[in-house]
């Protein structure tokens, strides 16, 4: 059996501190009780389209899940402080995203309303295309490579020095583009 990570301590408490059962927070975000089951016990890899709908039953940001909130001033980040925050599979439950590795800019920021990371992106090959959808705007840079972020029913082709910013109540979904890694700055803000 999986040991259960940070993250899913994180939910574990924030749930508990709220008197919600599993159950009873994967009604209110919406969720199959398998995914709050999986992700408090380390056995899933958290995407974020679930996360966001579970911080928003808890009522806290998706930063509070991805790391410690701590700083009340701002946070300043060297490049060598810059540090993996929780590992994502990819932004959805199941797709064909890719390895996303997500490196929070912001980490340790109290309150803050935007979470900014660098992903990286590597293709794992799987072919299922489901689209995510959640309160908020997202930003997105490209920095190396390119990634595909199809939107609603237009795709776009994001490559180095090109961006998109965009509705996330829209189903959309950020994959790897043509089998190819990418690096990318993404900003994503959703409202408590």
């Amino acid at each position: 059996m999986t040991a259960p990570t940070a993250l899913g301590t994180k939910i574990t408490t924030l749930r508990e501190s709220r008197e919600l059962t599993q159950a009873e927070l994967a009604e209110r975000c919406d969720c199959d009780l398998s995914v709050i089951e999986g992700l408090e016990a380390g056995q899933m890899a958290p995407s974020l389209a679930p996360l966001i709908k579970i911080t928003r039953a808890l009522g806290v940001r998706l930063g509070t899940l991805m790391d410690d909130d701590t700083a009340l001033g701002p946070v300043h980040l060297k490049a060598d402080d810059i540090a993996e925050a929780t590992r994502m599979h990819s932004l959805e439950t199941v797709s064909d995203a890719g390895d996303l590795r997500f490196f929070s800019l912001a980490e340790g920021r109290a309150s803050r309303h935007m979470d900014p990371f660098i992903i990286t992106i590597s293709p794992t090959g799987e072919s299922d295309h489901e689209l995510s959808q959640h309160e908020g705007e997202e930003f997105l840079y490209g920095m190396e490579g390119s990634v595909e972020v199809a939107y609603g029913k237009e795709v776009y082709v994001l490559s180095s020095g090109e961006s998109l910013y965009y509705d996330s109540i829209v189903p959309h979904q950020v994959r790897a583009h043509e089998g190819q890694g990418a690096k990318f700055l993404a900003v994503v803000y959703t409202p408590l």
